[in-house]
């Protein structure tokens, strides 16, 4: 990947940009919609959101006011935890579309593989969603569909029974939690890998990770991002100042070096800062 214009090809031929913009924890606001539209003045095409975060109006509006095409754009959403099933999926779908206010959506992704309100009977709610997600990917009104947070046991679930394999799975991945498993059985089954959380929600006071941005004269998140790019990863940063969004695009005149990322094995020991996909707290 050499710019933010460059993007991964997916199972079905689709195209997806190689970095995208994150939209967790912005309000629904108008200050969202001219967070994201600064975002896509400074070059960004791919936007994340979801139903949980409770944004989406603000998101859409952004892209329908932004200046841009539809089809320059990639838009994804995803599904919340208590709508998995066949008909709750179909439901909430429609109201992510009232609340986009847009044709289509690039991509549509199961949030949890196991939230509490189908923990115990998760395997026949996923795949009553996934036939649901099926039959919009078919019918046009979704582009791509994949997941988020699944491992290896809930992804063999799933395609016991799906008839068009998850495209993407998103995941927690930044240096402290590099997933090597799942992200090696994401690569042998052709699902993309995308990276939330990549700059480790702002905790940049590592050594290591100050050294190696003072090496490169970059800063921190620009290692971080620049870690991801290298992993084969699509980072989906978040920040709300123009020159924080225009910095953490500016990651692509640099290469870290294999010693870098051998160092950068020591921030492992840190682990993960989010929930555990089979005994999240929600």
């Amino acid at each position: 990947m050499n710019s933010i214009n460059d993007y991964y090809v997916l199972s079905n031929g689709g195209k997806i940009p190689c970095i995208g913009f994150g939209t967790w924890k912005l309000p629904e606001a108008d200050t969202t919609v001219d967070i994201i539209k600064t975002a896509i003045d400074c070059g960004y095409r791919h936007i994340d959101t979801a139903f949980m975060y409770g944004n989406e109006k603000s998101v859409g509006k952004a892209i329908r006011t932004c200046g841009l095409k539809r089809n320059e754009l990639f838009v994804t959403s995803k599904l919340s935890n208590n709508s998995h099933g066949y008909e709750k999926t179909m439901k909430e779908f429609e109201m992510t579309m009232e609340n986009l206010d847009i044709e289509y959506l690039d991509l549509y992704l199961i949030h949890w593989p196991r939230p509490l309100a189908i923990r115990d009977m998760w395997k026949e709610a996923n795949e009553g969603t996934w036939k649901a997600f099926e039959e919009l990917y078919k019918a046009g009104k979704i582009k791509a569909i994949g997941v988020s947070n699944f491992l290896e046991t809930h992804l063999e679930a799933l395609l016991e029974t799906a008839t068009v394999a998850p495209m993407v799975n998103q995941l927690e991945l930044h240096p402290q939690f590099v997933q090597r498993d799942i992200v090696e059985y994401c690569k042998n089954h052709r699902i993309i890998v995308e990276a939330y959380s990549p700059l480790i929600r702002g905790d940049f006071s590592h050594p290591v990770l100050v050294e190696t941005a003072k090496k490169y004269n970059k800063s921190v998140a620009q290692v971080l991002l620049r870690w991801s790019i290298q992993h084969g990863f699509i980072p989906l940063p978040k920040a709300s100042k123009r020159e924080r969004i225009i910095e953490n695009a500016d990651i692509f005149d640099f290469q870290l070096s294999d010693e870098d990322i051998e160092a950068m094995k020591v921030l492992e020991a840190k682990g993960s800062i989010g929930s555990h996909p089979d005994t999240a707290p929600f």
